[in-house]
């Protein structure tokens, strides 16, 4: 099956996968994705306070990514939706580029990797958010090294995040 992650990213360097089971409907968990409580446990919120998307707002949802320097690159309720980002993400200071579909369609310019990140939702209440990462030739080692420090906390962020959508989308069903 094709996902709409797989028309902007088919090939990557790296890849983070988890997923969760919810027991509510689709179009339930598809509008706590968007708009519930993402980061309610206090190590998620440190955890991006320290990767520099400042300090969480109180209520921060998939439109606060967007607004920290995520872009949309598709959506497809109650199924999926794929954000993009760029940048030299191993560097502190890290200037992030937000990138629409369209960049997508291009060669990841000298110096930078760019990601893809999705929440899909299939018609048994299995959520997935999976994150690709394809580096620049020149990005790739310093990517590597990154990740290999960066990707047990990036793992945990996203166990968590599922488990937050989990407990509200069972909330109410």
């Amino acid at each position: 099956m094709t996902r709409l992650i797989d028309h902007f990213l088919p090939h990557c360097d790296f890849v983070e996968r988890h997923s969760i089971v919810v027991r509510a409907s689709p179009e339930r968990i598809y509008e706590v994705i968007r708009r519930g409580e993402l980061t309610q446990h206090p190590i998620v919120r440190a955890l991006l306070k320290l990767r520099g998307l400042g300090r969480p707002p109180k209520k921060f949802n998939l439109d606060a990514f967007l607004g920290a320097g995520f872009g949309l690159l598709a959506e497809d309720p109650p199924n999926e939706i794929v954000l993009g980002i760029q940048g030299p993400f191993w560097k502190p200071t890290c200037k992030l580029h937000v990138v629409d579909a369209e960049a997508f369609r291009t060669n990841v310019p000298e110096g930078v990797a760019r990601a893809a990140w999705n929440f899909a939702i299939d018609s048994h209440g299995r959520v997935t958010t999976e994150t690709r990462i394809l580096c620049a030739d020149d990005a790739r080692m310093k990517f590597r090294l990154y990740w290999t420090t960066i990707r047990p906390f990036s793992g945990l962020i996203r166990r968590m995040m599922l488990r937050a959508i989990r407990k509200e989308a069972e909330r109410f069903e």
